[in-house]
Formats: C-alpha cells, sequence, structure tokens
C-alpha cells in the first residue's frame, strides 16, 4: 500500500475497499456540484457501487492496474487523484483527479498532482503524462497550466456528461526530464 505525504496536511494513500464509506459519502453529499463534469456521478447510487469499483481496482493483475490515491487533508477524505491506463512498455499514463468542493482553491490538488508526477518519473520511470480537461472546466485545466504542462489539442467531443452532451477534452501532457 503506497503512501504519499505531501506536507503536514496533504496525504495520498492508495485507494482500499475500507475508504468506500468515505468516497461514497463524498460523491453522495455533493452529488450537484460534481456531476458537472464528472459522468460517474450518476452510476454511483450506494456504497455497494463504491466498493465495486474500489474492488476492481484492488483486484486487477499487477501489470494492468491503476494507481488510484484517496486525498486527504488534516486526515478528512478530500478527493481522489490517480494513474489510469499506465502503460509501462512506452512508459507512458494518464492522471485523473476531482476534488471535494469544500476543499477547493487550497492549493490540495496541484500539490497532489505535483506529488504524483515526481512519483511516476522518480519511482516508476514513466517517460510522458497526460491529463485531459472538459475545456470548460476552468479550475480543473489551471492545474496542468500551473504544473508547465503543454496543452497538445482538443479531443472534440471527448466525454458524454451527465446531461447527455458531449464536451471537448483539452489534453496536456509532461514529459520526464529528469532521465
Amino acid at each position: 500500500m503506497k503512501t504519499i505525504q505531501i506536507d503536514e496536511h496533504i496525504l495520498l494513500k492508495e485507494a482500499e475497499l475500507s475508504d468506500a464509506p468515505d468516497l461514497f459519502h463524498a460523491i453522495d453529499s455533493q452529488r450537484t456540484y460534481l456531476r458537472e463534469w464528472l459522468p460517474f456521478v450518476d452510476l454511483t447510487l450506494e456504497v455497494a457501487d463504491t466498493e465495486k469499483y474500489i474492488r476492481s481496482i484492488v483486484t486487477a493483475p499487477p501489470e494492468s492496474r491503476d494507481m488510484t490515491f484517496i486525498i486527504r487533508y488534516e486526515g478528512i477524505f478530500a478527493g481522489l487523484i490517480g494513474l489510469k491506463t499506465i502503460d509501462r512498455v512506452n512508459r507512458k499514463t494518464e492522471i485523473g483527479y476531482w476534488l471535494s468542493e469544500k476543499y477547493q482553491q487550497k492549493g490540495i490538488m496541484t500539490a497532489a498532482v505535483k506529488a504524483l508526477v515526481d512519483f511516476a518519473f522518480c519511482e516508476l520511470h514513466l517517460h510522458r503524462i497526460q491529463i485531459k480537461c472538459g475545456a470548460g472546466n476552468i479550475r480543473s485545466k489551471k492545474i496542468p497550466q500551473r504544473l508547465h504542462f503543454q496543452l497538445e489539442g482538443i479531443e472534440r467531443d471527448g466525454e458524454l456528461l451527465s446531461d447527455g452532451r458531449f464536451t471537448d477534452l483539452e489534453t496536456y501532457s509532461l514529459l520526464n526530464d529528469r532521465e
């Protein structure tokens, strides 16, 4: 079980089944806020749905397993961040993330993404990381911009949102210059 202590307030901890109630409560208590950009919210109707999601991660074969971390701020569940679709042959991955509304604008997610980038480059020896953000999701896309990711382009209608409309995705990437 990997943990990354970012500072005295922020901890990243690999998700485990015991995190399901906290994760579900965060989704269930702020559905309106989260569903604007996160299509899975409407599919998460009970704790069992969250348990199924976490179980799918922790039981996946190690060579194809995503690394999903719970973000804890001062010991309290604040959000989720992870390395998705890790391609070890081509040494690349994608970072996905979301943060509860009450923890916005505290620098938590920027610090979490930076820590995960460092982990991916230094410990996993990956070469490329990408982040995809809804084109209208200003807060989300400020994070890769702040961390000097390069905008590569737009994936037109790249994600179907909960309200039935497609949104373009901005794709940002960062290459490992530490190699």
